[in-house]
């Protein structure tokens, strides 16, 4: 069954203070599509137009050109079918101290025109674990219960699209997996998830497919097993009882380097050579292996390898 897209961007553009010599270019004809329940994860670094790509979508800024369709309706024909079909998770935590999860809720419900008889208030505050908290003032929450209540707050009016513009930024460890914990809780009961992170383990653990953009541009998209399979170079260390120099000849690209502790490291790429081929050259050098460790490669390796340049 062909899943339906929840998002699409054609030719996406947004020039800030254009025709003057400040002129920056924030978003570059950007293209991408994601499709009904998926985790997209927004990679790039600071600067790369993450946000306002987001703020095009919420509504707070207004693009140059291009199109863009949310859950089947265009921005420029539809605006507040756009709006209501996304739910945005801002990265400032932005509540009022004095009022209760259940009260911001409800009002927050109040703005968005839903009836008292259509307000599901309190599933959200279980799906989002906060019915113990739900008549406490906002102020005595916790960093992470806010994070929560943020994303609660994005959901009164049932979007089948929530977007998380950095979620963990500040968060701690611990705060973190129940954050993620929730995030795919939401995601298994279908709701469509986007995300936007410079922390690399977040999009790896988190989404099936990831957007790099850099600079306003779209550098790569593809499942995340495809990204981290991209990754050319291995690392394999071998702990030795006494280091001999390999003959450099005949070792067809691989590296190796030598650290002081009797370790030696080989760098190769991955789909040149097996492991096996790495030991034997350590072997005929006249060196006894007590030990091997490989690194695998992770996304950061991709992502520094694609904005490089």
């Amino acid at each position: 069954m062909n899943k339906k897209n929840a998002l699409k961007i054609e030719k996406l553009t947004k020039i800030y203070l254009k025709n003057s010599k400040n002129e920056t270019i924030a978003l570059n004809n950007l293209n991408l599509e994601v499709k009904e329940g998926e985790i997209f994860g927004l990679l790039g670094p600071n600067g790369a137009g993450k946000t306002t790509f987001l703020n095009i979508l919420a509504g707070t800024v207004i693009k140059n050109s291009g199109h863009v369709n949310v859950w089947g309706y265009d921005l420029d024909k539809n605006p507040r079918q756009v709006r209501s079909s996304i739910g945005i998770v801002p990265q400032e935590v932005n509540l009022d101290a004095f009022f209760s999860p259940r009260k911001l809720l409800e009002l927050q419900a109040g703005l968005y025109g839903i009836s008292k008889k259509d307000r599901i208030t309190d599933t959200i505050l279980k799906m989002v674990s906060l019915e113990k908290q739900a008549n406490a003032y906002a102020r005595s929450l916790s960093g992470g219960m806010k994070r929560r209540l943020l994303i609660a707050k994005a959901m009164v009016h049932r979007p089948p699209i929530l977007v998380l513009d950095e979620p963990t930024a500040g968060v701690d460890v611990q705060l973190r997996q129940n954050l993620w914990s929730n995030v795919k809780a939401l995601n298994k009961k279908g709701v469509t998830i986007i995300l936007t992170t410079h922390l690399m383990n977040e999009a790896e653990e988190m989404c099936n497919k990831i957007a790099i953009i850099d600079k306003g541009n779209l550098i790569k998209l593809d499942t995340t097993k495809n990204l981290l399979d991209s990754i050319k170079t291995k690392k394999i260390t071998f702990k030795v009882e006494k280091i001999n120099q390999i003959d450099p000849k005949n070792l067809n690209g691989i590296k190796f380097s030598y650290n002081s502790n009797n370790e030696i490291t080989a760098s190769y790429e991955r789909k040149k050579h097996k492991i096996e081929e790495i030991i034997s050259k350590v072997k005929n050098a006249g060196m006894e292996i007590y030990d091997i460790s490989t690194e695998e490669g992770d996304l950061e390796d991709v992502f520094i390898d694609l904005t490089k340049n």
